[in-house]
């Protein structure tokens, strides 16, 4: 049986013009960044220089149409992770904040212990944000959070993080709060403070490049969910002043360089030609980072595209996706087809010449032909957004249906400042009207059933994809947000 998955892969691999010997996998995921931070993809109102990213670009592929799992941090991580969004869990809002048993089930394969079965070293360097539990060291009792008395002591063990979860290693953060404690695989190693965390994931992503340089028989999976530029906004002297728009514009660039250092060690180690690099990020710009005075100066975070982070326009969710693969994917190209970050999983599998998991994935279509230039057989009628406050989408071709009033989000107008009259959900020809400006909910109501009774189907069936029925982790899953429960 061994023999003959091997052989199935290098058919595979050689059906699609790919080496038989498995890539090697850096996906660099930031926080925050909003679609025009990236100077490439918005070079006439984006003032932020990114010669890293924009590198990428010329070297590798340019998808105009990608999305974040949501529009925050949190549920994004867990559908990059597990190929299913995370609305099918607990998560039905706003993200997670720690001291709770891990959101993604101990039974639950992920991307990395998927691509561990498959001979694979796995490395997640970075911000996590999934939940996980603290034990103290002596007692091995559970911690509960205390108010106003710091970060989880050091020592503190973690019973059900990354290592758990199909991580050979880890070094990172919880999230932005509890940014001062440091863990490394399953124990809070130190306290630091939070400045010095965007070096120290540099400093720790090429040391584990430079490491696995020296096993070149096996190939590796590196995860690197950068913590910036989300708050707390904080560049280090040496790139204060940088950008000339403040300190998220330094900040922006310091992460830029981080990723181009991640890009150095790869030359640096002759890893390159065989190692798939994706640059991409969680969720729009930030309203911390001050969008109004960034677009006086004349930079707009979100580039053509209305709203920011935890909306549900496209400036919530609609990222940042440059794929780079010397010889397999083509230099300078750009590709205009729908995906999401949740399609990771089926990717990988695609690529190892494997099937997904039983019972995984129940969300994520493969985009591997997408990266050699070819339609992507897409079982997925469409895909699925979502906002910070848990509002929907559901976006079919050039169809958008919001269930929402306004912004779903933080954006003026939110839900509650919208007028009385206006309709109780949105439409928009994106092909027509990218920027989400004309509403079409009243005029087209055949296209907005289409669009609604899918959705229902594919949150009834607990997947968007063919396959055996799947089941959500809860019960009732509530569409339209703004609307009172009956009393």
């Amino acid at each position: 049986m061994k023999l003959f998955s091997t052989c199935l892969a290098f058919l595979l691999f050689s059906n699609l013009g790919f080496a038989a010997k498995p890539p090697n996998i850096v996906f660099v995921l930031c926080d925050d960044l909003g679609y025009g931070d990236i100077h490439c993809l918005n070079p006439e109102r984006g003032k932020i220089p990114t010669p890293a990213a924009d590198r990428l670009a010329r070297e590798g592929m340019i998808f105009t149409d990608a999305h974040s799992g949501s529009s925050v941090c949190s549920p994004t991580r867990y559908g990059l992770l597990t190929g299913r969004y995370s609305w099918r869990t607990r998560l039905q809002k706003g993200v997670t904040t720690g001291y709770a048993p891990c959101l993604i089930a101990p039974d639950r394969p992920t991307v990395g212990s998927f691509l561990q079965s498959q001979g694979y070293h796995t490395a997640l360097i970075g911000k996590w944000h999934l939940d996980f539990q603290y034990q103290d060291p002596k007692t091995e009792k559970l911690l509960i959070r205390k108010k106003k008395k710091g970060p989880p002591p050091v020592g503190s063990k973690i019973p059900d993080g990354p290592n758990h979860r199909g991580f050979n290693y880890y070094h990172g953060f919880h999230h932005a709060r509890e940014m001062k404690a440091v863990i490394e695989n399953d124990t809070v190693i130190l306290h630091d403070d939070e400045i010095n965390m965007l070096p120290r994931l540099t400093r720790k992503a090429v040391e584990y490049i430079d490491t696995r340089a020296k096993t070149p028989g096996q190939p590796f999976f590196l995860y690197v969910p950068f913590g910036s530029p989300h708050t707390p906004i904080l560049p280090t002297k040496e790139w204060q002043g940088k950008s000339s728009l403040g300190p998220y514009g330094d900040f922006v660039m310091q992460t830029d360089a981080g990723f181009g250092a991640i890009l150095d060690a790869l030359d640096r180690n002759n890893l390159t030609e065989n190692t798939l690099v994706i640059f991409s990020t969680d969720n729009g710009c930030s309203k911390a980072a001050g969008i109004p005075k960034l677009q006086k100066q004349g930079h707009f975070p979100s580039a053509h595209l209305r709203g920011s982070k935890a909306d549900i326009w496209d400036g919530g969710h609609r990222v940042p996706f440059i794929a780079r693969w010397p010889g397999k994917v083509a230099a300078g190209a750009t590709n205009e087809q729908t995906i999401c970050l949740i399609d990771l999983f089926a990717t990988c599998a695609e690529l190892t010449g494997q099937k997904v998991p039983a019972g995984s994935s129940e969300d994520s279509v493969s985009f591997l032909p997408a990266l050699h230039g070819k339609p992507i057989a897409s079982t997925r009628s469409g895909i699925i957004h979502h906002s910070f406050s848990g509002h929907f989408a559901y976006r079919m071709g050039k169809w958008k249906l919001n269930l929402a009033k306004a912004s779903g989000g933080w954006s003026s107008p939110t839900e509650k400042q919208a007028p009385k009259d206006t309709p109780k959900g949105q439409l928009y020809d994106l092909d027509a009207d990218p920027g989400e400006t004309r509403n079409l909910f009243v005029s087209n109501p055949d296209v907005v059933k289409q669009l609604l009774n899918q959705l229902k189907s594919d949150i009834a069936l607990g997947r968007s994809t063919t396959g055996p029925n799947s089941k959500n982790d809860v019960d009732e899953i509530k569409l339209w947000k703004s609307e009172r429960d009956p009393k």
